[in-house]
């Protein structure tokens, strides 16, 4: 065999070599921002049509952003969803653990809320109600501790009916983007607690966002929640 034609075959097996080190990469495939499932317009008079585009164009979309630049430096992360991240930070690598916490529960706090709002009337289902009652003693008690502890809330953050593995209810806050699945909660309904939630038409009066949001919780996708906890 001549030199040129054994100069060709070994740079033949190196060409080979890159390309199938490239093609057994995993590529990565950015997670894409939830549409949501109503207008913006459509939970006025209560949340207002200009704070929903601003919070699911801007502040939203900014968080899936954000995770999607960290995770896309992590192999390892690439087939992780938005709940193995939360529900696994201490297996994440440490750089990355701040980042998926604060972004990630961003993008998984915020599809929840608003999964959880509807323009349509609904009310809690019987077996809801049954389990809000025995925890709380009445629908009105529980509208009552939530806001309260949603009034509690100092700074950003968020309030939470969530339920433990016995199916037990009960009412936890979290702050900035802190999610409750991270403590092994599973959420049922969540209010956003963040100015930029309510601010434009409600500026700082948390107190009448609570009483208003009321109106537009999903009472049937709450009932969803509580039967077959999310992933």
């Amino acid at each position: 065999m001549n030199k040129k034609l054994l100069a060709l075959l070994v740079s033949l097996l190196v060409i080979c070599s890159i390309f199938n080190s490239f093609a057994l990469t995993p590529k990565f495939t950015p997670i894409e921002p939830k549409e949501l499932n109503y207008t913006y317009g459509s939970l006025e008079p209560y949340i207002d049509k200009e704070t929903m585009i601003i919070h699911h164009n801007k502040h939203y979309k900014t968080y899936v952003e954000k995770l999607n630049a960290t995770l896309e430096k992590y192999l390892e992360l690439y087939n992780c969803t938005v709940y193995d991240l939360l529900t696994n930070l201490d297996s994440l690598p440490k750089e990355a653990v701040q980042s998926v916490k604060n972004n990630g529960g961003g993008v998984y706090n915020h599809e929840f809320f608003f999964d959880i709002m509807t323009q349509k009337k609904t009310i809690p289902s019987a077996r809801l109600e049954e389990a809000i009652n025995k925890t709380f003693g009445s629908l009105d008690n529980f509208k009552e501790e939530f806001k309260k502890a949603s009034l509690n809330v100092f700074g950003s953050g968020w309030a939470w009916l969530v339920s433990d593995q016995g199916g037990n209810l009960s009412i936890i806050t979290t702050a900035n983007q802190d999610s409750p699945i991270t403590l092994g909660f599973n959420p049922i309904i969540g209010i956003d607690l963040w100015e930029h939630a309510y601010y434009l038409r409600y500026q700082n009066n948390r107190s009448n966002y609570i009483d208003n949001w009321f109106h537009v919780i999903n009472w049937d996708k709450a009932l969803i929640n509580y039967t077959n906890p999310l992933k």
